[in-house]
């Protein structure tokens, strides 16, 4: 006798596209693929990414869905042809949550924006007349989540994106064909919110013993919370283990991330920080020193400018996240930040620093008008490639 199946709900397939771009893994979506409900912002959308990435998971792991179980590989892109006359594309990211139900979009993921021009290219959202046959397309980029430019020169042969080549990037196993990226005025609306280069951050006691840090917070590319190394006890040579799993380090850093957002005006509690995971960001730096990245390479003074560790989504990045690379050229660039003084203080455009995987060297262009910082442009290269394209399967009532 054969044994009665419980009624439950079909799996429904979701055309998608999965991707590398830097040192960042994602689900990308053209916006007219997804599902009607998920075509617009709200509940819908969000419940079906976290379903598709494997989220919230209590074990950590994402067993059952496409996310990778770090805030490098729980990512997902939509992209649209720009409704904007100058623009090729919008491009739309969110940061899924791996343990909570929560999909944050208060940011960029500069890493994927290298991904984002080949997948316009290839799928079409790019006129034809802007492709060559062979060189380099220029993709104009619509930052949606915080409305910034962006331009990535997509190498093309045989009028064809161009994946594979001999760029190697620090943090990515492969080499692949070069793609420079140029972030446009990346910086908010005040690129120093509290009209400080350096600030004395109040905090409490028992986050630091002296109950203050001196912080550098911008706005360029990510809202990002610049402290000293030494101010808590660290070199700046680490790598991920020696923080993350140190669990009382990360709640000191969880403290920091909170009360520099509250200072930047990004929250207006304390508590709001939880439901902000994206942004801001934390960073430690310091001046250069010899250290074996994670690979086993080793990497000598001569070969940065300063050291520098991030923190995404509450845990130590494996390498470094675009947009922090990005607000690192920044402050590198502006004389008297404390990014500027740990790489040596100076004007200076360009910058090569260390992070846990390697070294990645930056580029800003600013300038000082009316006692106010610009910043016109930073740039940096990565590289990205297709891994899997076809259809993405989740259950019919997850969303």
């Amino acid at each position: 006798m054969s044994k009665a199946i419980a009624a439950a709900p079909a799996q429904i397939r979701v055309a998608a596209t999965y991707m590398r771009g830097g040192t960042s893994k994602g689900i990308f979506f053209k916006l007219e693929d997804l599902p009607v409900a998920a075509q617009q912002p709200g509940a819908a959308r969000d419940a079906l990414l976290l379903r598709l990435l494997g989220s919230p998971d209590p074990y950590g792991k994402q067993i059952d869905g496409m996310g990778g179980a770090t805030s490098s590989t729980s990512k997902a892109v939509i992209l649209s042809s720009s409704s904007k006359p100058d623009q090729d594309v919008d491009y739309l990211f969110g940061q899924v949550s791996i343990d909570k139900p929560f999909v944050d979009w208060s940011g960029n993921c500069g890493n994927l924006t290298a991904a984002v021009g080949a997948f316009a290219v290839t799928n079409g959202l790019v006129a034809a007349d802007r492709i060559p046959q062979n060189g380099i397309a220029e993709v104009r980029i619509w930052q949606a989540n915080i409305a910034k430019s962006i331009v990535a020169h997509v190498p093309i042969s045989a009028g064809a994106v161009q994946e594979t080549g001999h760029f190697e990037l620090d943090g990515v196993t492969f080499p692949a064909a070069e793609v420079e990226i140029d972030f446009l005025a990346p910086t908010g609306e005040t690129i120093f919110p509290t009209g400080n280069l350096v600030d004395t951050l109040q905090l409490p006691t028992e986050v630091v013993p002296q109950g203050y840090l001196q912080a550098t917070m911008i706005n360029a590319g990510i809202p990002i919370i610049f402290v000293n190394a030494s101010d808590l006890g660290y070199d700046g040579t680490e790598l991920q283990d020696a923080i993350n799993g140190d669990q009382q380090a990360l709640a000191r850093f969880e403290a920091i991330r909170a009360h520099g957002a509250l200072c930047m005006g990004l929250i207006d509690t304390i508590e709001q920080a939880g439901s902000r995971q994206h942004t801001p960001k934390v960073a430690f730096v310091a001046e250069p020193k010899e250290y074996l990245c994670s690979s086993g390479k080793m990497v000598s003074v001569a070969d940065i400018d300063l050291l520098v560790r991030a923190l995404s989504m509450g845990q130590l990045h494996h390498a470094m996240m675009g947009t922090a690379a990005v607000a690192i050229a920044a402050a590198a660039a502006i004389p008297g930040t404390l990014v500027n003084v740990a790489a040596g203080a100076g004007v200076r455009k360009k910058v090569r620093f260390g992070h846990p995987s390697g070294t990645l060297s930056v580029g800003a262009e600013v300038a000082q008008v009316d006692n106010a910082w610009t910043v016109a442009k930073a740039s940096m290269s990565r590289s990205a490639r297709i891994l899997m394209e076809g259809w993405v399967r989740l259950p019919g009532n997850s969303f």
